[in-house]
């Protein structure tokens, strides 16, 4: 039946006839609608079934735990870095008085010349604190950024899920529609079971 649809139609257009369906009885011409309705109700129940879906797939991909959870960890890190370009700044500063005024130098090894043993002592253990602090922090950083690494590829992971399991939704839906399609010789067959 397939076959002869496109005959038809060519013998008609070769013949003059244009769209016009002179000579095809009104029962081939009810089929022919019934199909063309039916292929319509097939294609708007697939559309609806892929807008469910891909709401549903947006859904997931917009959750709030997740989204929450990316921004307080962006937020923290803005805030880290913020701390850091300050000290690198004041760190820089400190750089320049000292190499730039020999004297400076000079004058504030006098300064430690001057002060007594313990009050040296006294120094050198906040300073030794002050190292053990920043290394401390170094090593949270170092952490933080192994933490960030793993929910980064975690994340990229997921990701890739989730566009394998909309390529294979896209996928199903393509060997559906073509089944479907193929349905439909069968149903010109026989316009009965229709």
């Amino acid at each position: 039946m397939e076959a002869e649809k496109p005959q038809i139609c060519s013998q008609y257009f070769r013949e003059g006839r244009g769209d016009t369906f002179d000579g095809m009885s009104t029962d081939r011409l009810k089929l022919e609608f019934l199909e063309e309705r039916h292929l319509k109700d097939i294609v708007q129940l697939s559309v609806l079934e892929i807008r469910h879906k891909i709401a549903e797939l947006e859904a997931i991909l917009n959750s709030d735990d997740e989204g929450g959870e990316w921004k307080t960890r962006y937020e923290t890190q803005l805030e880290l870095n913020d701390q850091l370009e300050k000290q690198i700044v004041s760190l820089k500063e400190k750089m320049e008085k000292i190499h730039g005024n020999p004297s400076g130098r000079l004058s504030s090894i006098r300064v430690y010349e001057q002060l007594p043993v313990e009050a040296l002592n006294t120094l050198l253990k906040q300073l030794e604190k002050e190292k053990r602090s920043l290394e401390n922090r170094v090593k949270d950083s170092a952490l933080r950024l192994e933490q960030e690494s793993k929910c980064y590829h975690k994340t990229s992971r997921e990701h890739c899920t989730y566009l394998a399991e909309r390529s294979q939704v896209s996928g199903s839906y393509q060997v559906s529609k073509r089944q479907q399609m193929d349905q439909l010789p069968r149903m010109k067959e026989n316009p009965v079971k229709t």
